[in-house]
């Protein structure tokens, strides 16, 4: 769940002052940005025993009778003493002992994003609608124009980004805590100036903190732009020379590109292409001189700010649309989706983010985002200009032939994922958590036991399902995965539509589901989870007949169980924040969800190519098995 943070000075501690829970943000806390960092536990590493229990008990919904008998004997070889299994828990832990803070940070690092291939534009990058500007109303301009909503606005969450920039650089932010406990606060030094750089099978993640770059990447009309937010002596920039900037750096686009009728092939094209690709184009690139000090002023900008106006006005008020434009860009256009943090804000004025997931989480860097909007409404009260600001320089590059080529395959590429790629959003208002939470029941685990359900009364058969949870009450923790589908949630599931079941039955039902999914939750988020460990297990495996010995691994079940069918995603709140995110696999789902007070938001994404999912069906299906399941719970409810 997103909670606001406050870009505010850390106040020396007062006596008796409670620290905030609920991962609030607040002027009480008695740390510094990072004071509580060394008194975080570890990431625990768990037994063999207990992660195979709850391992084989994920996967009673999903097996045959025969199949999880198969995957038991799989389990049993391999946690056995002749197994394979003691062997790589003892190199498990010999890791922990070499690794600075967590045993799964590079493991997760390398494995979930860094080794990954194919075009992370889509298939890792989250995309996020942030909410419309109280000052300014969504308004159609005319296609190809910046407008001077979009450039105010632009210049006023860029000034409000560079404010977290700062504060974290100071470590004046206070700590992150939750419910009384300290939070990892190591993600937020990854915000800024923070890039993923294409490498040959496994990319390279650049950072610096303290965040040094003195300027921001501006991209419009496929072109990158160094736009310097700093002056002499490190001084920032006012919210007034901000604006000034963005509007010199869209002049000297329109400059450029009319004394060029025929300009160069978009590098930018390439962060949306296969890494690869990209890696392989990005060595041609950097052999000119110029072309490596073009690169380093992508790499080491603060952030990216986008500027998007190639739109059509009929689409100005189209949250989907939007969604999309910031998802992809029509088709990879107009960004650097290699930097963590990006603002995309439509010549409409709506604003949203693009953001490289491999450095932070989208709850991290959410809040974040959501502590700037929160304070972007109302007067500005200005800082004093800052001398000696340089102006704003378009991006230049020497392309070669074949560069060229790489930068249309990469173009290909993202145009056609962009294409296949189908997010919807939901909404059900008067559907929130404070009614759920007079049911005495979790907002999360009733959501997540509905889905199941709606899944279930779609396609009939039960889904693997990813749920976020987070693991930052440990030292660099990141995440780890609730498996949301259970032997409860799937008996509800079929109980609920069947006639021959009593009200109270499928109240019981329901109630034992729930409950099967907090306690997940709940050990998930301690370290207790199956997948991380399964995942740090499979890394220490050396070679080819250990594979081989892995009878765990080898077990189709185990493929199989991971094959999330539905992945999912609690950012809740959503009355700022609307995300959006790919399925996992080819015939699957992504579903993103926010629970406020009264009301209910979610999106669904689905590949168009797949035969066997339809998004706005299965949209439609959720709503409704929200509306059953909730006039069954006030049917049951007592007067």
């Amino acid at each position: 769940m997103l909670r606001y943070l406050a870009f505010r000075p850390v106040p020396a501690a007062r006596a008796g002052a409670r620290v905030g829970a609920a991962r609030r943000h607040s002027t009480e806390s008695r740390a510094s940005t990072f004071g509580n960092q060394e008194r975080l536990p570890r990431l625990p590493i768990p037994t063999l025993e207990a992660t195979a229990a709850r391992y084989l008990k994920s996967l009673r919904p999903l097996l045959s009778g025969a199949e999880y008998a198969q995957s038991e004997r799989a389990v049993a070889s391999f946690i056995g003493s002749d197994g394979l299994g003691p062997v790589l828990q003892q190199r498990l832990h010999e890791a922990d002992k070499q690794a600075a803070a967590s045993w799964l940070e590079d493991i997760w690092l390398n494995k979930a994003y860094l080794e990954w291939r194919e075009p992370n534009f889509i298939n890792a990058n989250w995309a996020a609608l942030l909410a419309d500007s109280a000052d300014a109303p969504v308004a159609a301009a005319p296609r190809g124009q910046t407008s001077g909503a979009q450039l105010a606005r632009a210049a006023r969450m860029t000034a409000l980004l560079l404010d977290a920039s700062d504060a974290i650089n100071a470590q004046a932010l206070a700590a992150d805590t939750q419910r009384g406990a300290a939070l990892c606060m190591n993600q937020f030094k990854w915000q800024f100036g923070t890039t993923r750089i294409a490498r040959a099978q496994r990319d390279e993640l650049v950072h610096q903190w303290p965040a040094t770059a003195r300027h921001i990447l501006v991209m419009y009309r496929d072109c990158a732009v160094k736009v310097p937010v700093y002056g002499g002596g490190g001084r920032r920039a006012s919210l007034a020379q901000l604006a000034a900037q963005l509007d010199l750096a869209v002049r000297r686009v329109d400059e450029l590109l009319a004394q060029e009728p025929a300009p160069a092939p978009p590098v930018a094209r390439l962060t949306a292409g296969n890494r690869d690709n990209w890696a392989q184009a990005r060595e041609l690139l950097a052999q000119d001189a110029a072309n490596r000090e073009a690169l380093a002023t992508a790499d080491t900008a603060l952030f990216g700010v986008c500027l998007d106006v190639d739109l059509d006005p009929r689409d100005a008020h189209d949250a989907e649309r939007s969604l999309a434009e910031f998802t992809h860009g029509g088709g990879g256009a107009n960004r650097w989706f290699d930097k963590a943090v990006q603002l995309v804000v439509l010549n409409s004025g709506r604003l949203g983010v693009n953001c490289e997931h491999t450095p932070a989480d989208a709850l991290t860097t959410g809040s974040m985002l959501m502590a700037a909007l929160a304070q972007e409404a109302g007067p500005v009260k200005d800082r004093a200009p800052c001398a000696d600001l340089a102006e704003p320089a378009p991006v230049r590059w020497t392309v070669s032939p074949a560069v060229a080529r790489h930068i249309e395959h990469a173009r290909a590429e993202a145009r056609a994922l962009a294409a296949n790629l189908r997010i919807l959003l939901g909404r059900m208002p008067a559907y929130g958590a404070q009614w759920i939470k007079a049911l005495g029941v979790s907002p999360d685990a009733y959501f997540q036991v509905a889905l199941q359900a709606a899944y279930f009364r779609h396609h009939g058969r039960p889904a693997p399902t990813y749920e976020t949870a987070s693991l930052r009450r440990f030292l660099h923790g990141r995440t780890e995965t609730i498996r949301s589908c259970s032997e409860e949630s799937l008996a509800f599931s079929r109980a609920f539509d069947d006639r021959g079941v009593a009200a109270g039955a499928k109240l019981r039902s329901f109630q034992r589901a729930v409950a099967a999914h907090v306690d997940y939750s709940r050990a998930a988020a301690a370290g207790q989870g199956v997948d991380r460990h399964l995942l740090g297990l499979r890394a220490q495996i050396r070679t080819p007949d250990e594979a081989a010995r892995a009878a765990l691994f080898q077990d189709p079940a185990y493929a199989r169980s991971m094959s999330f069918a539905l992945s999912t995603s609690n950012v809740t709140p959503g009355d700022k924040f609307r995300g959006g995110f790919a399925p996992v696999v080819a015939d699957g789902y992504g579903v993103n969800y926010a629970l406020d007070a009264h009301d209910l938001k979610f999106s669904v994404s689905e590949w168009r190519a797949a035969p066997d999912t339809d998004a706005a069906a299965f949209r439609e299906t959720i709503c409704q098995t929200l509306r059953d399941i909730r006039a069954a719970a006030e049917q049951a409810m007592p007067r």
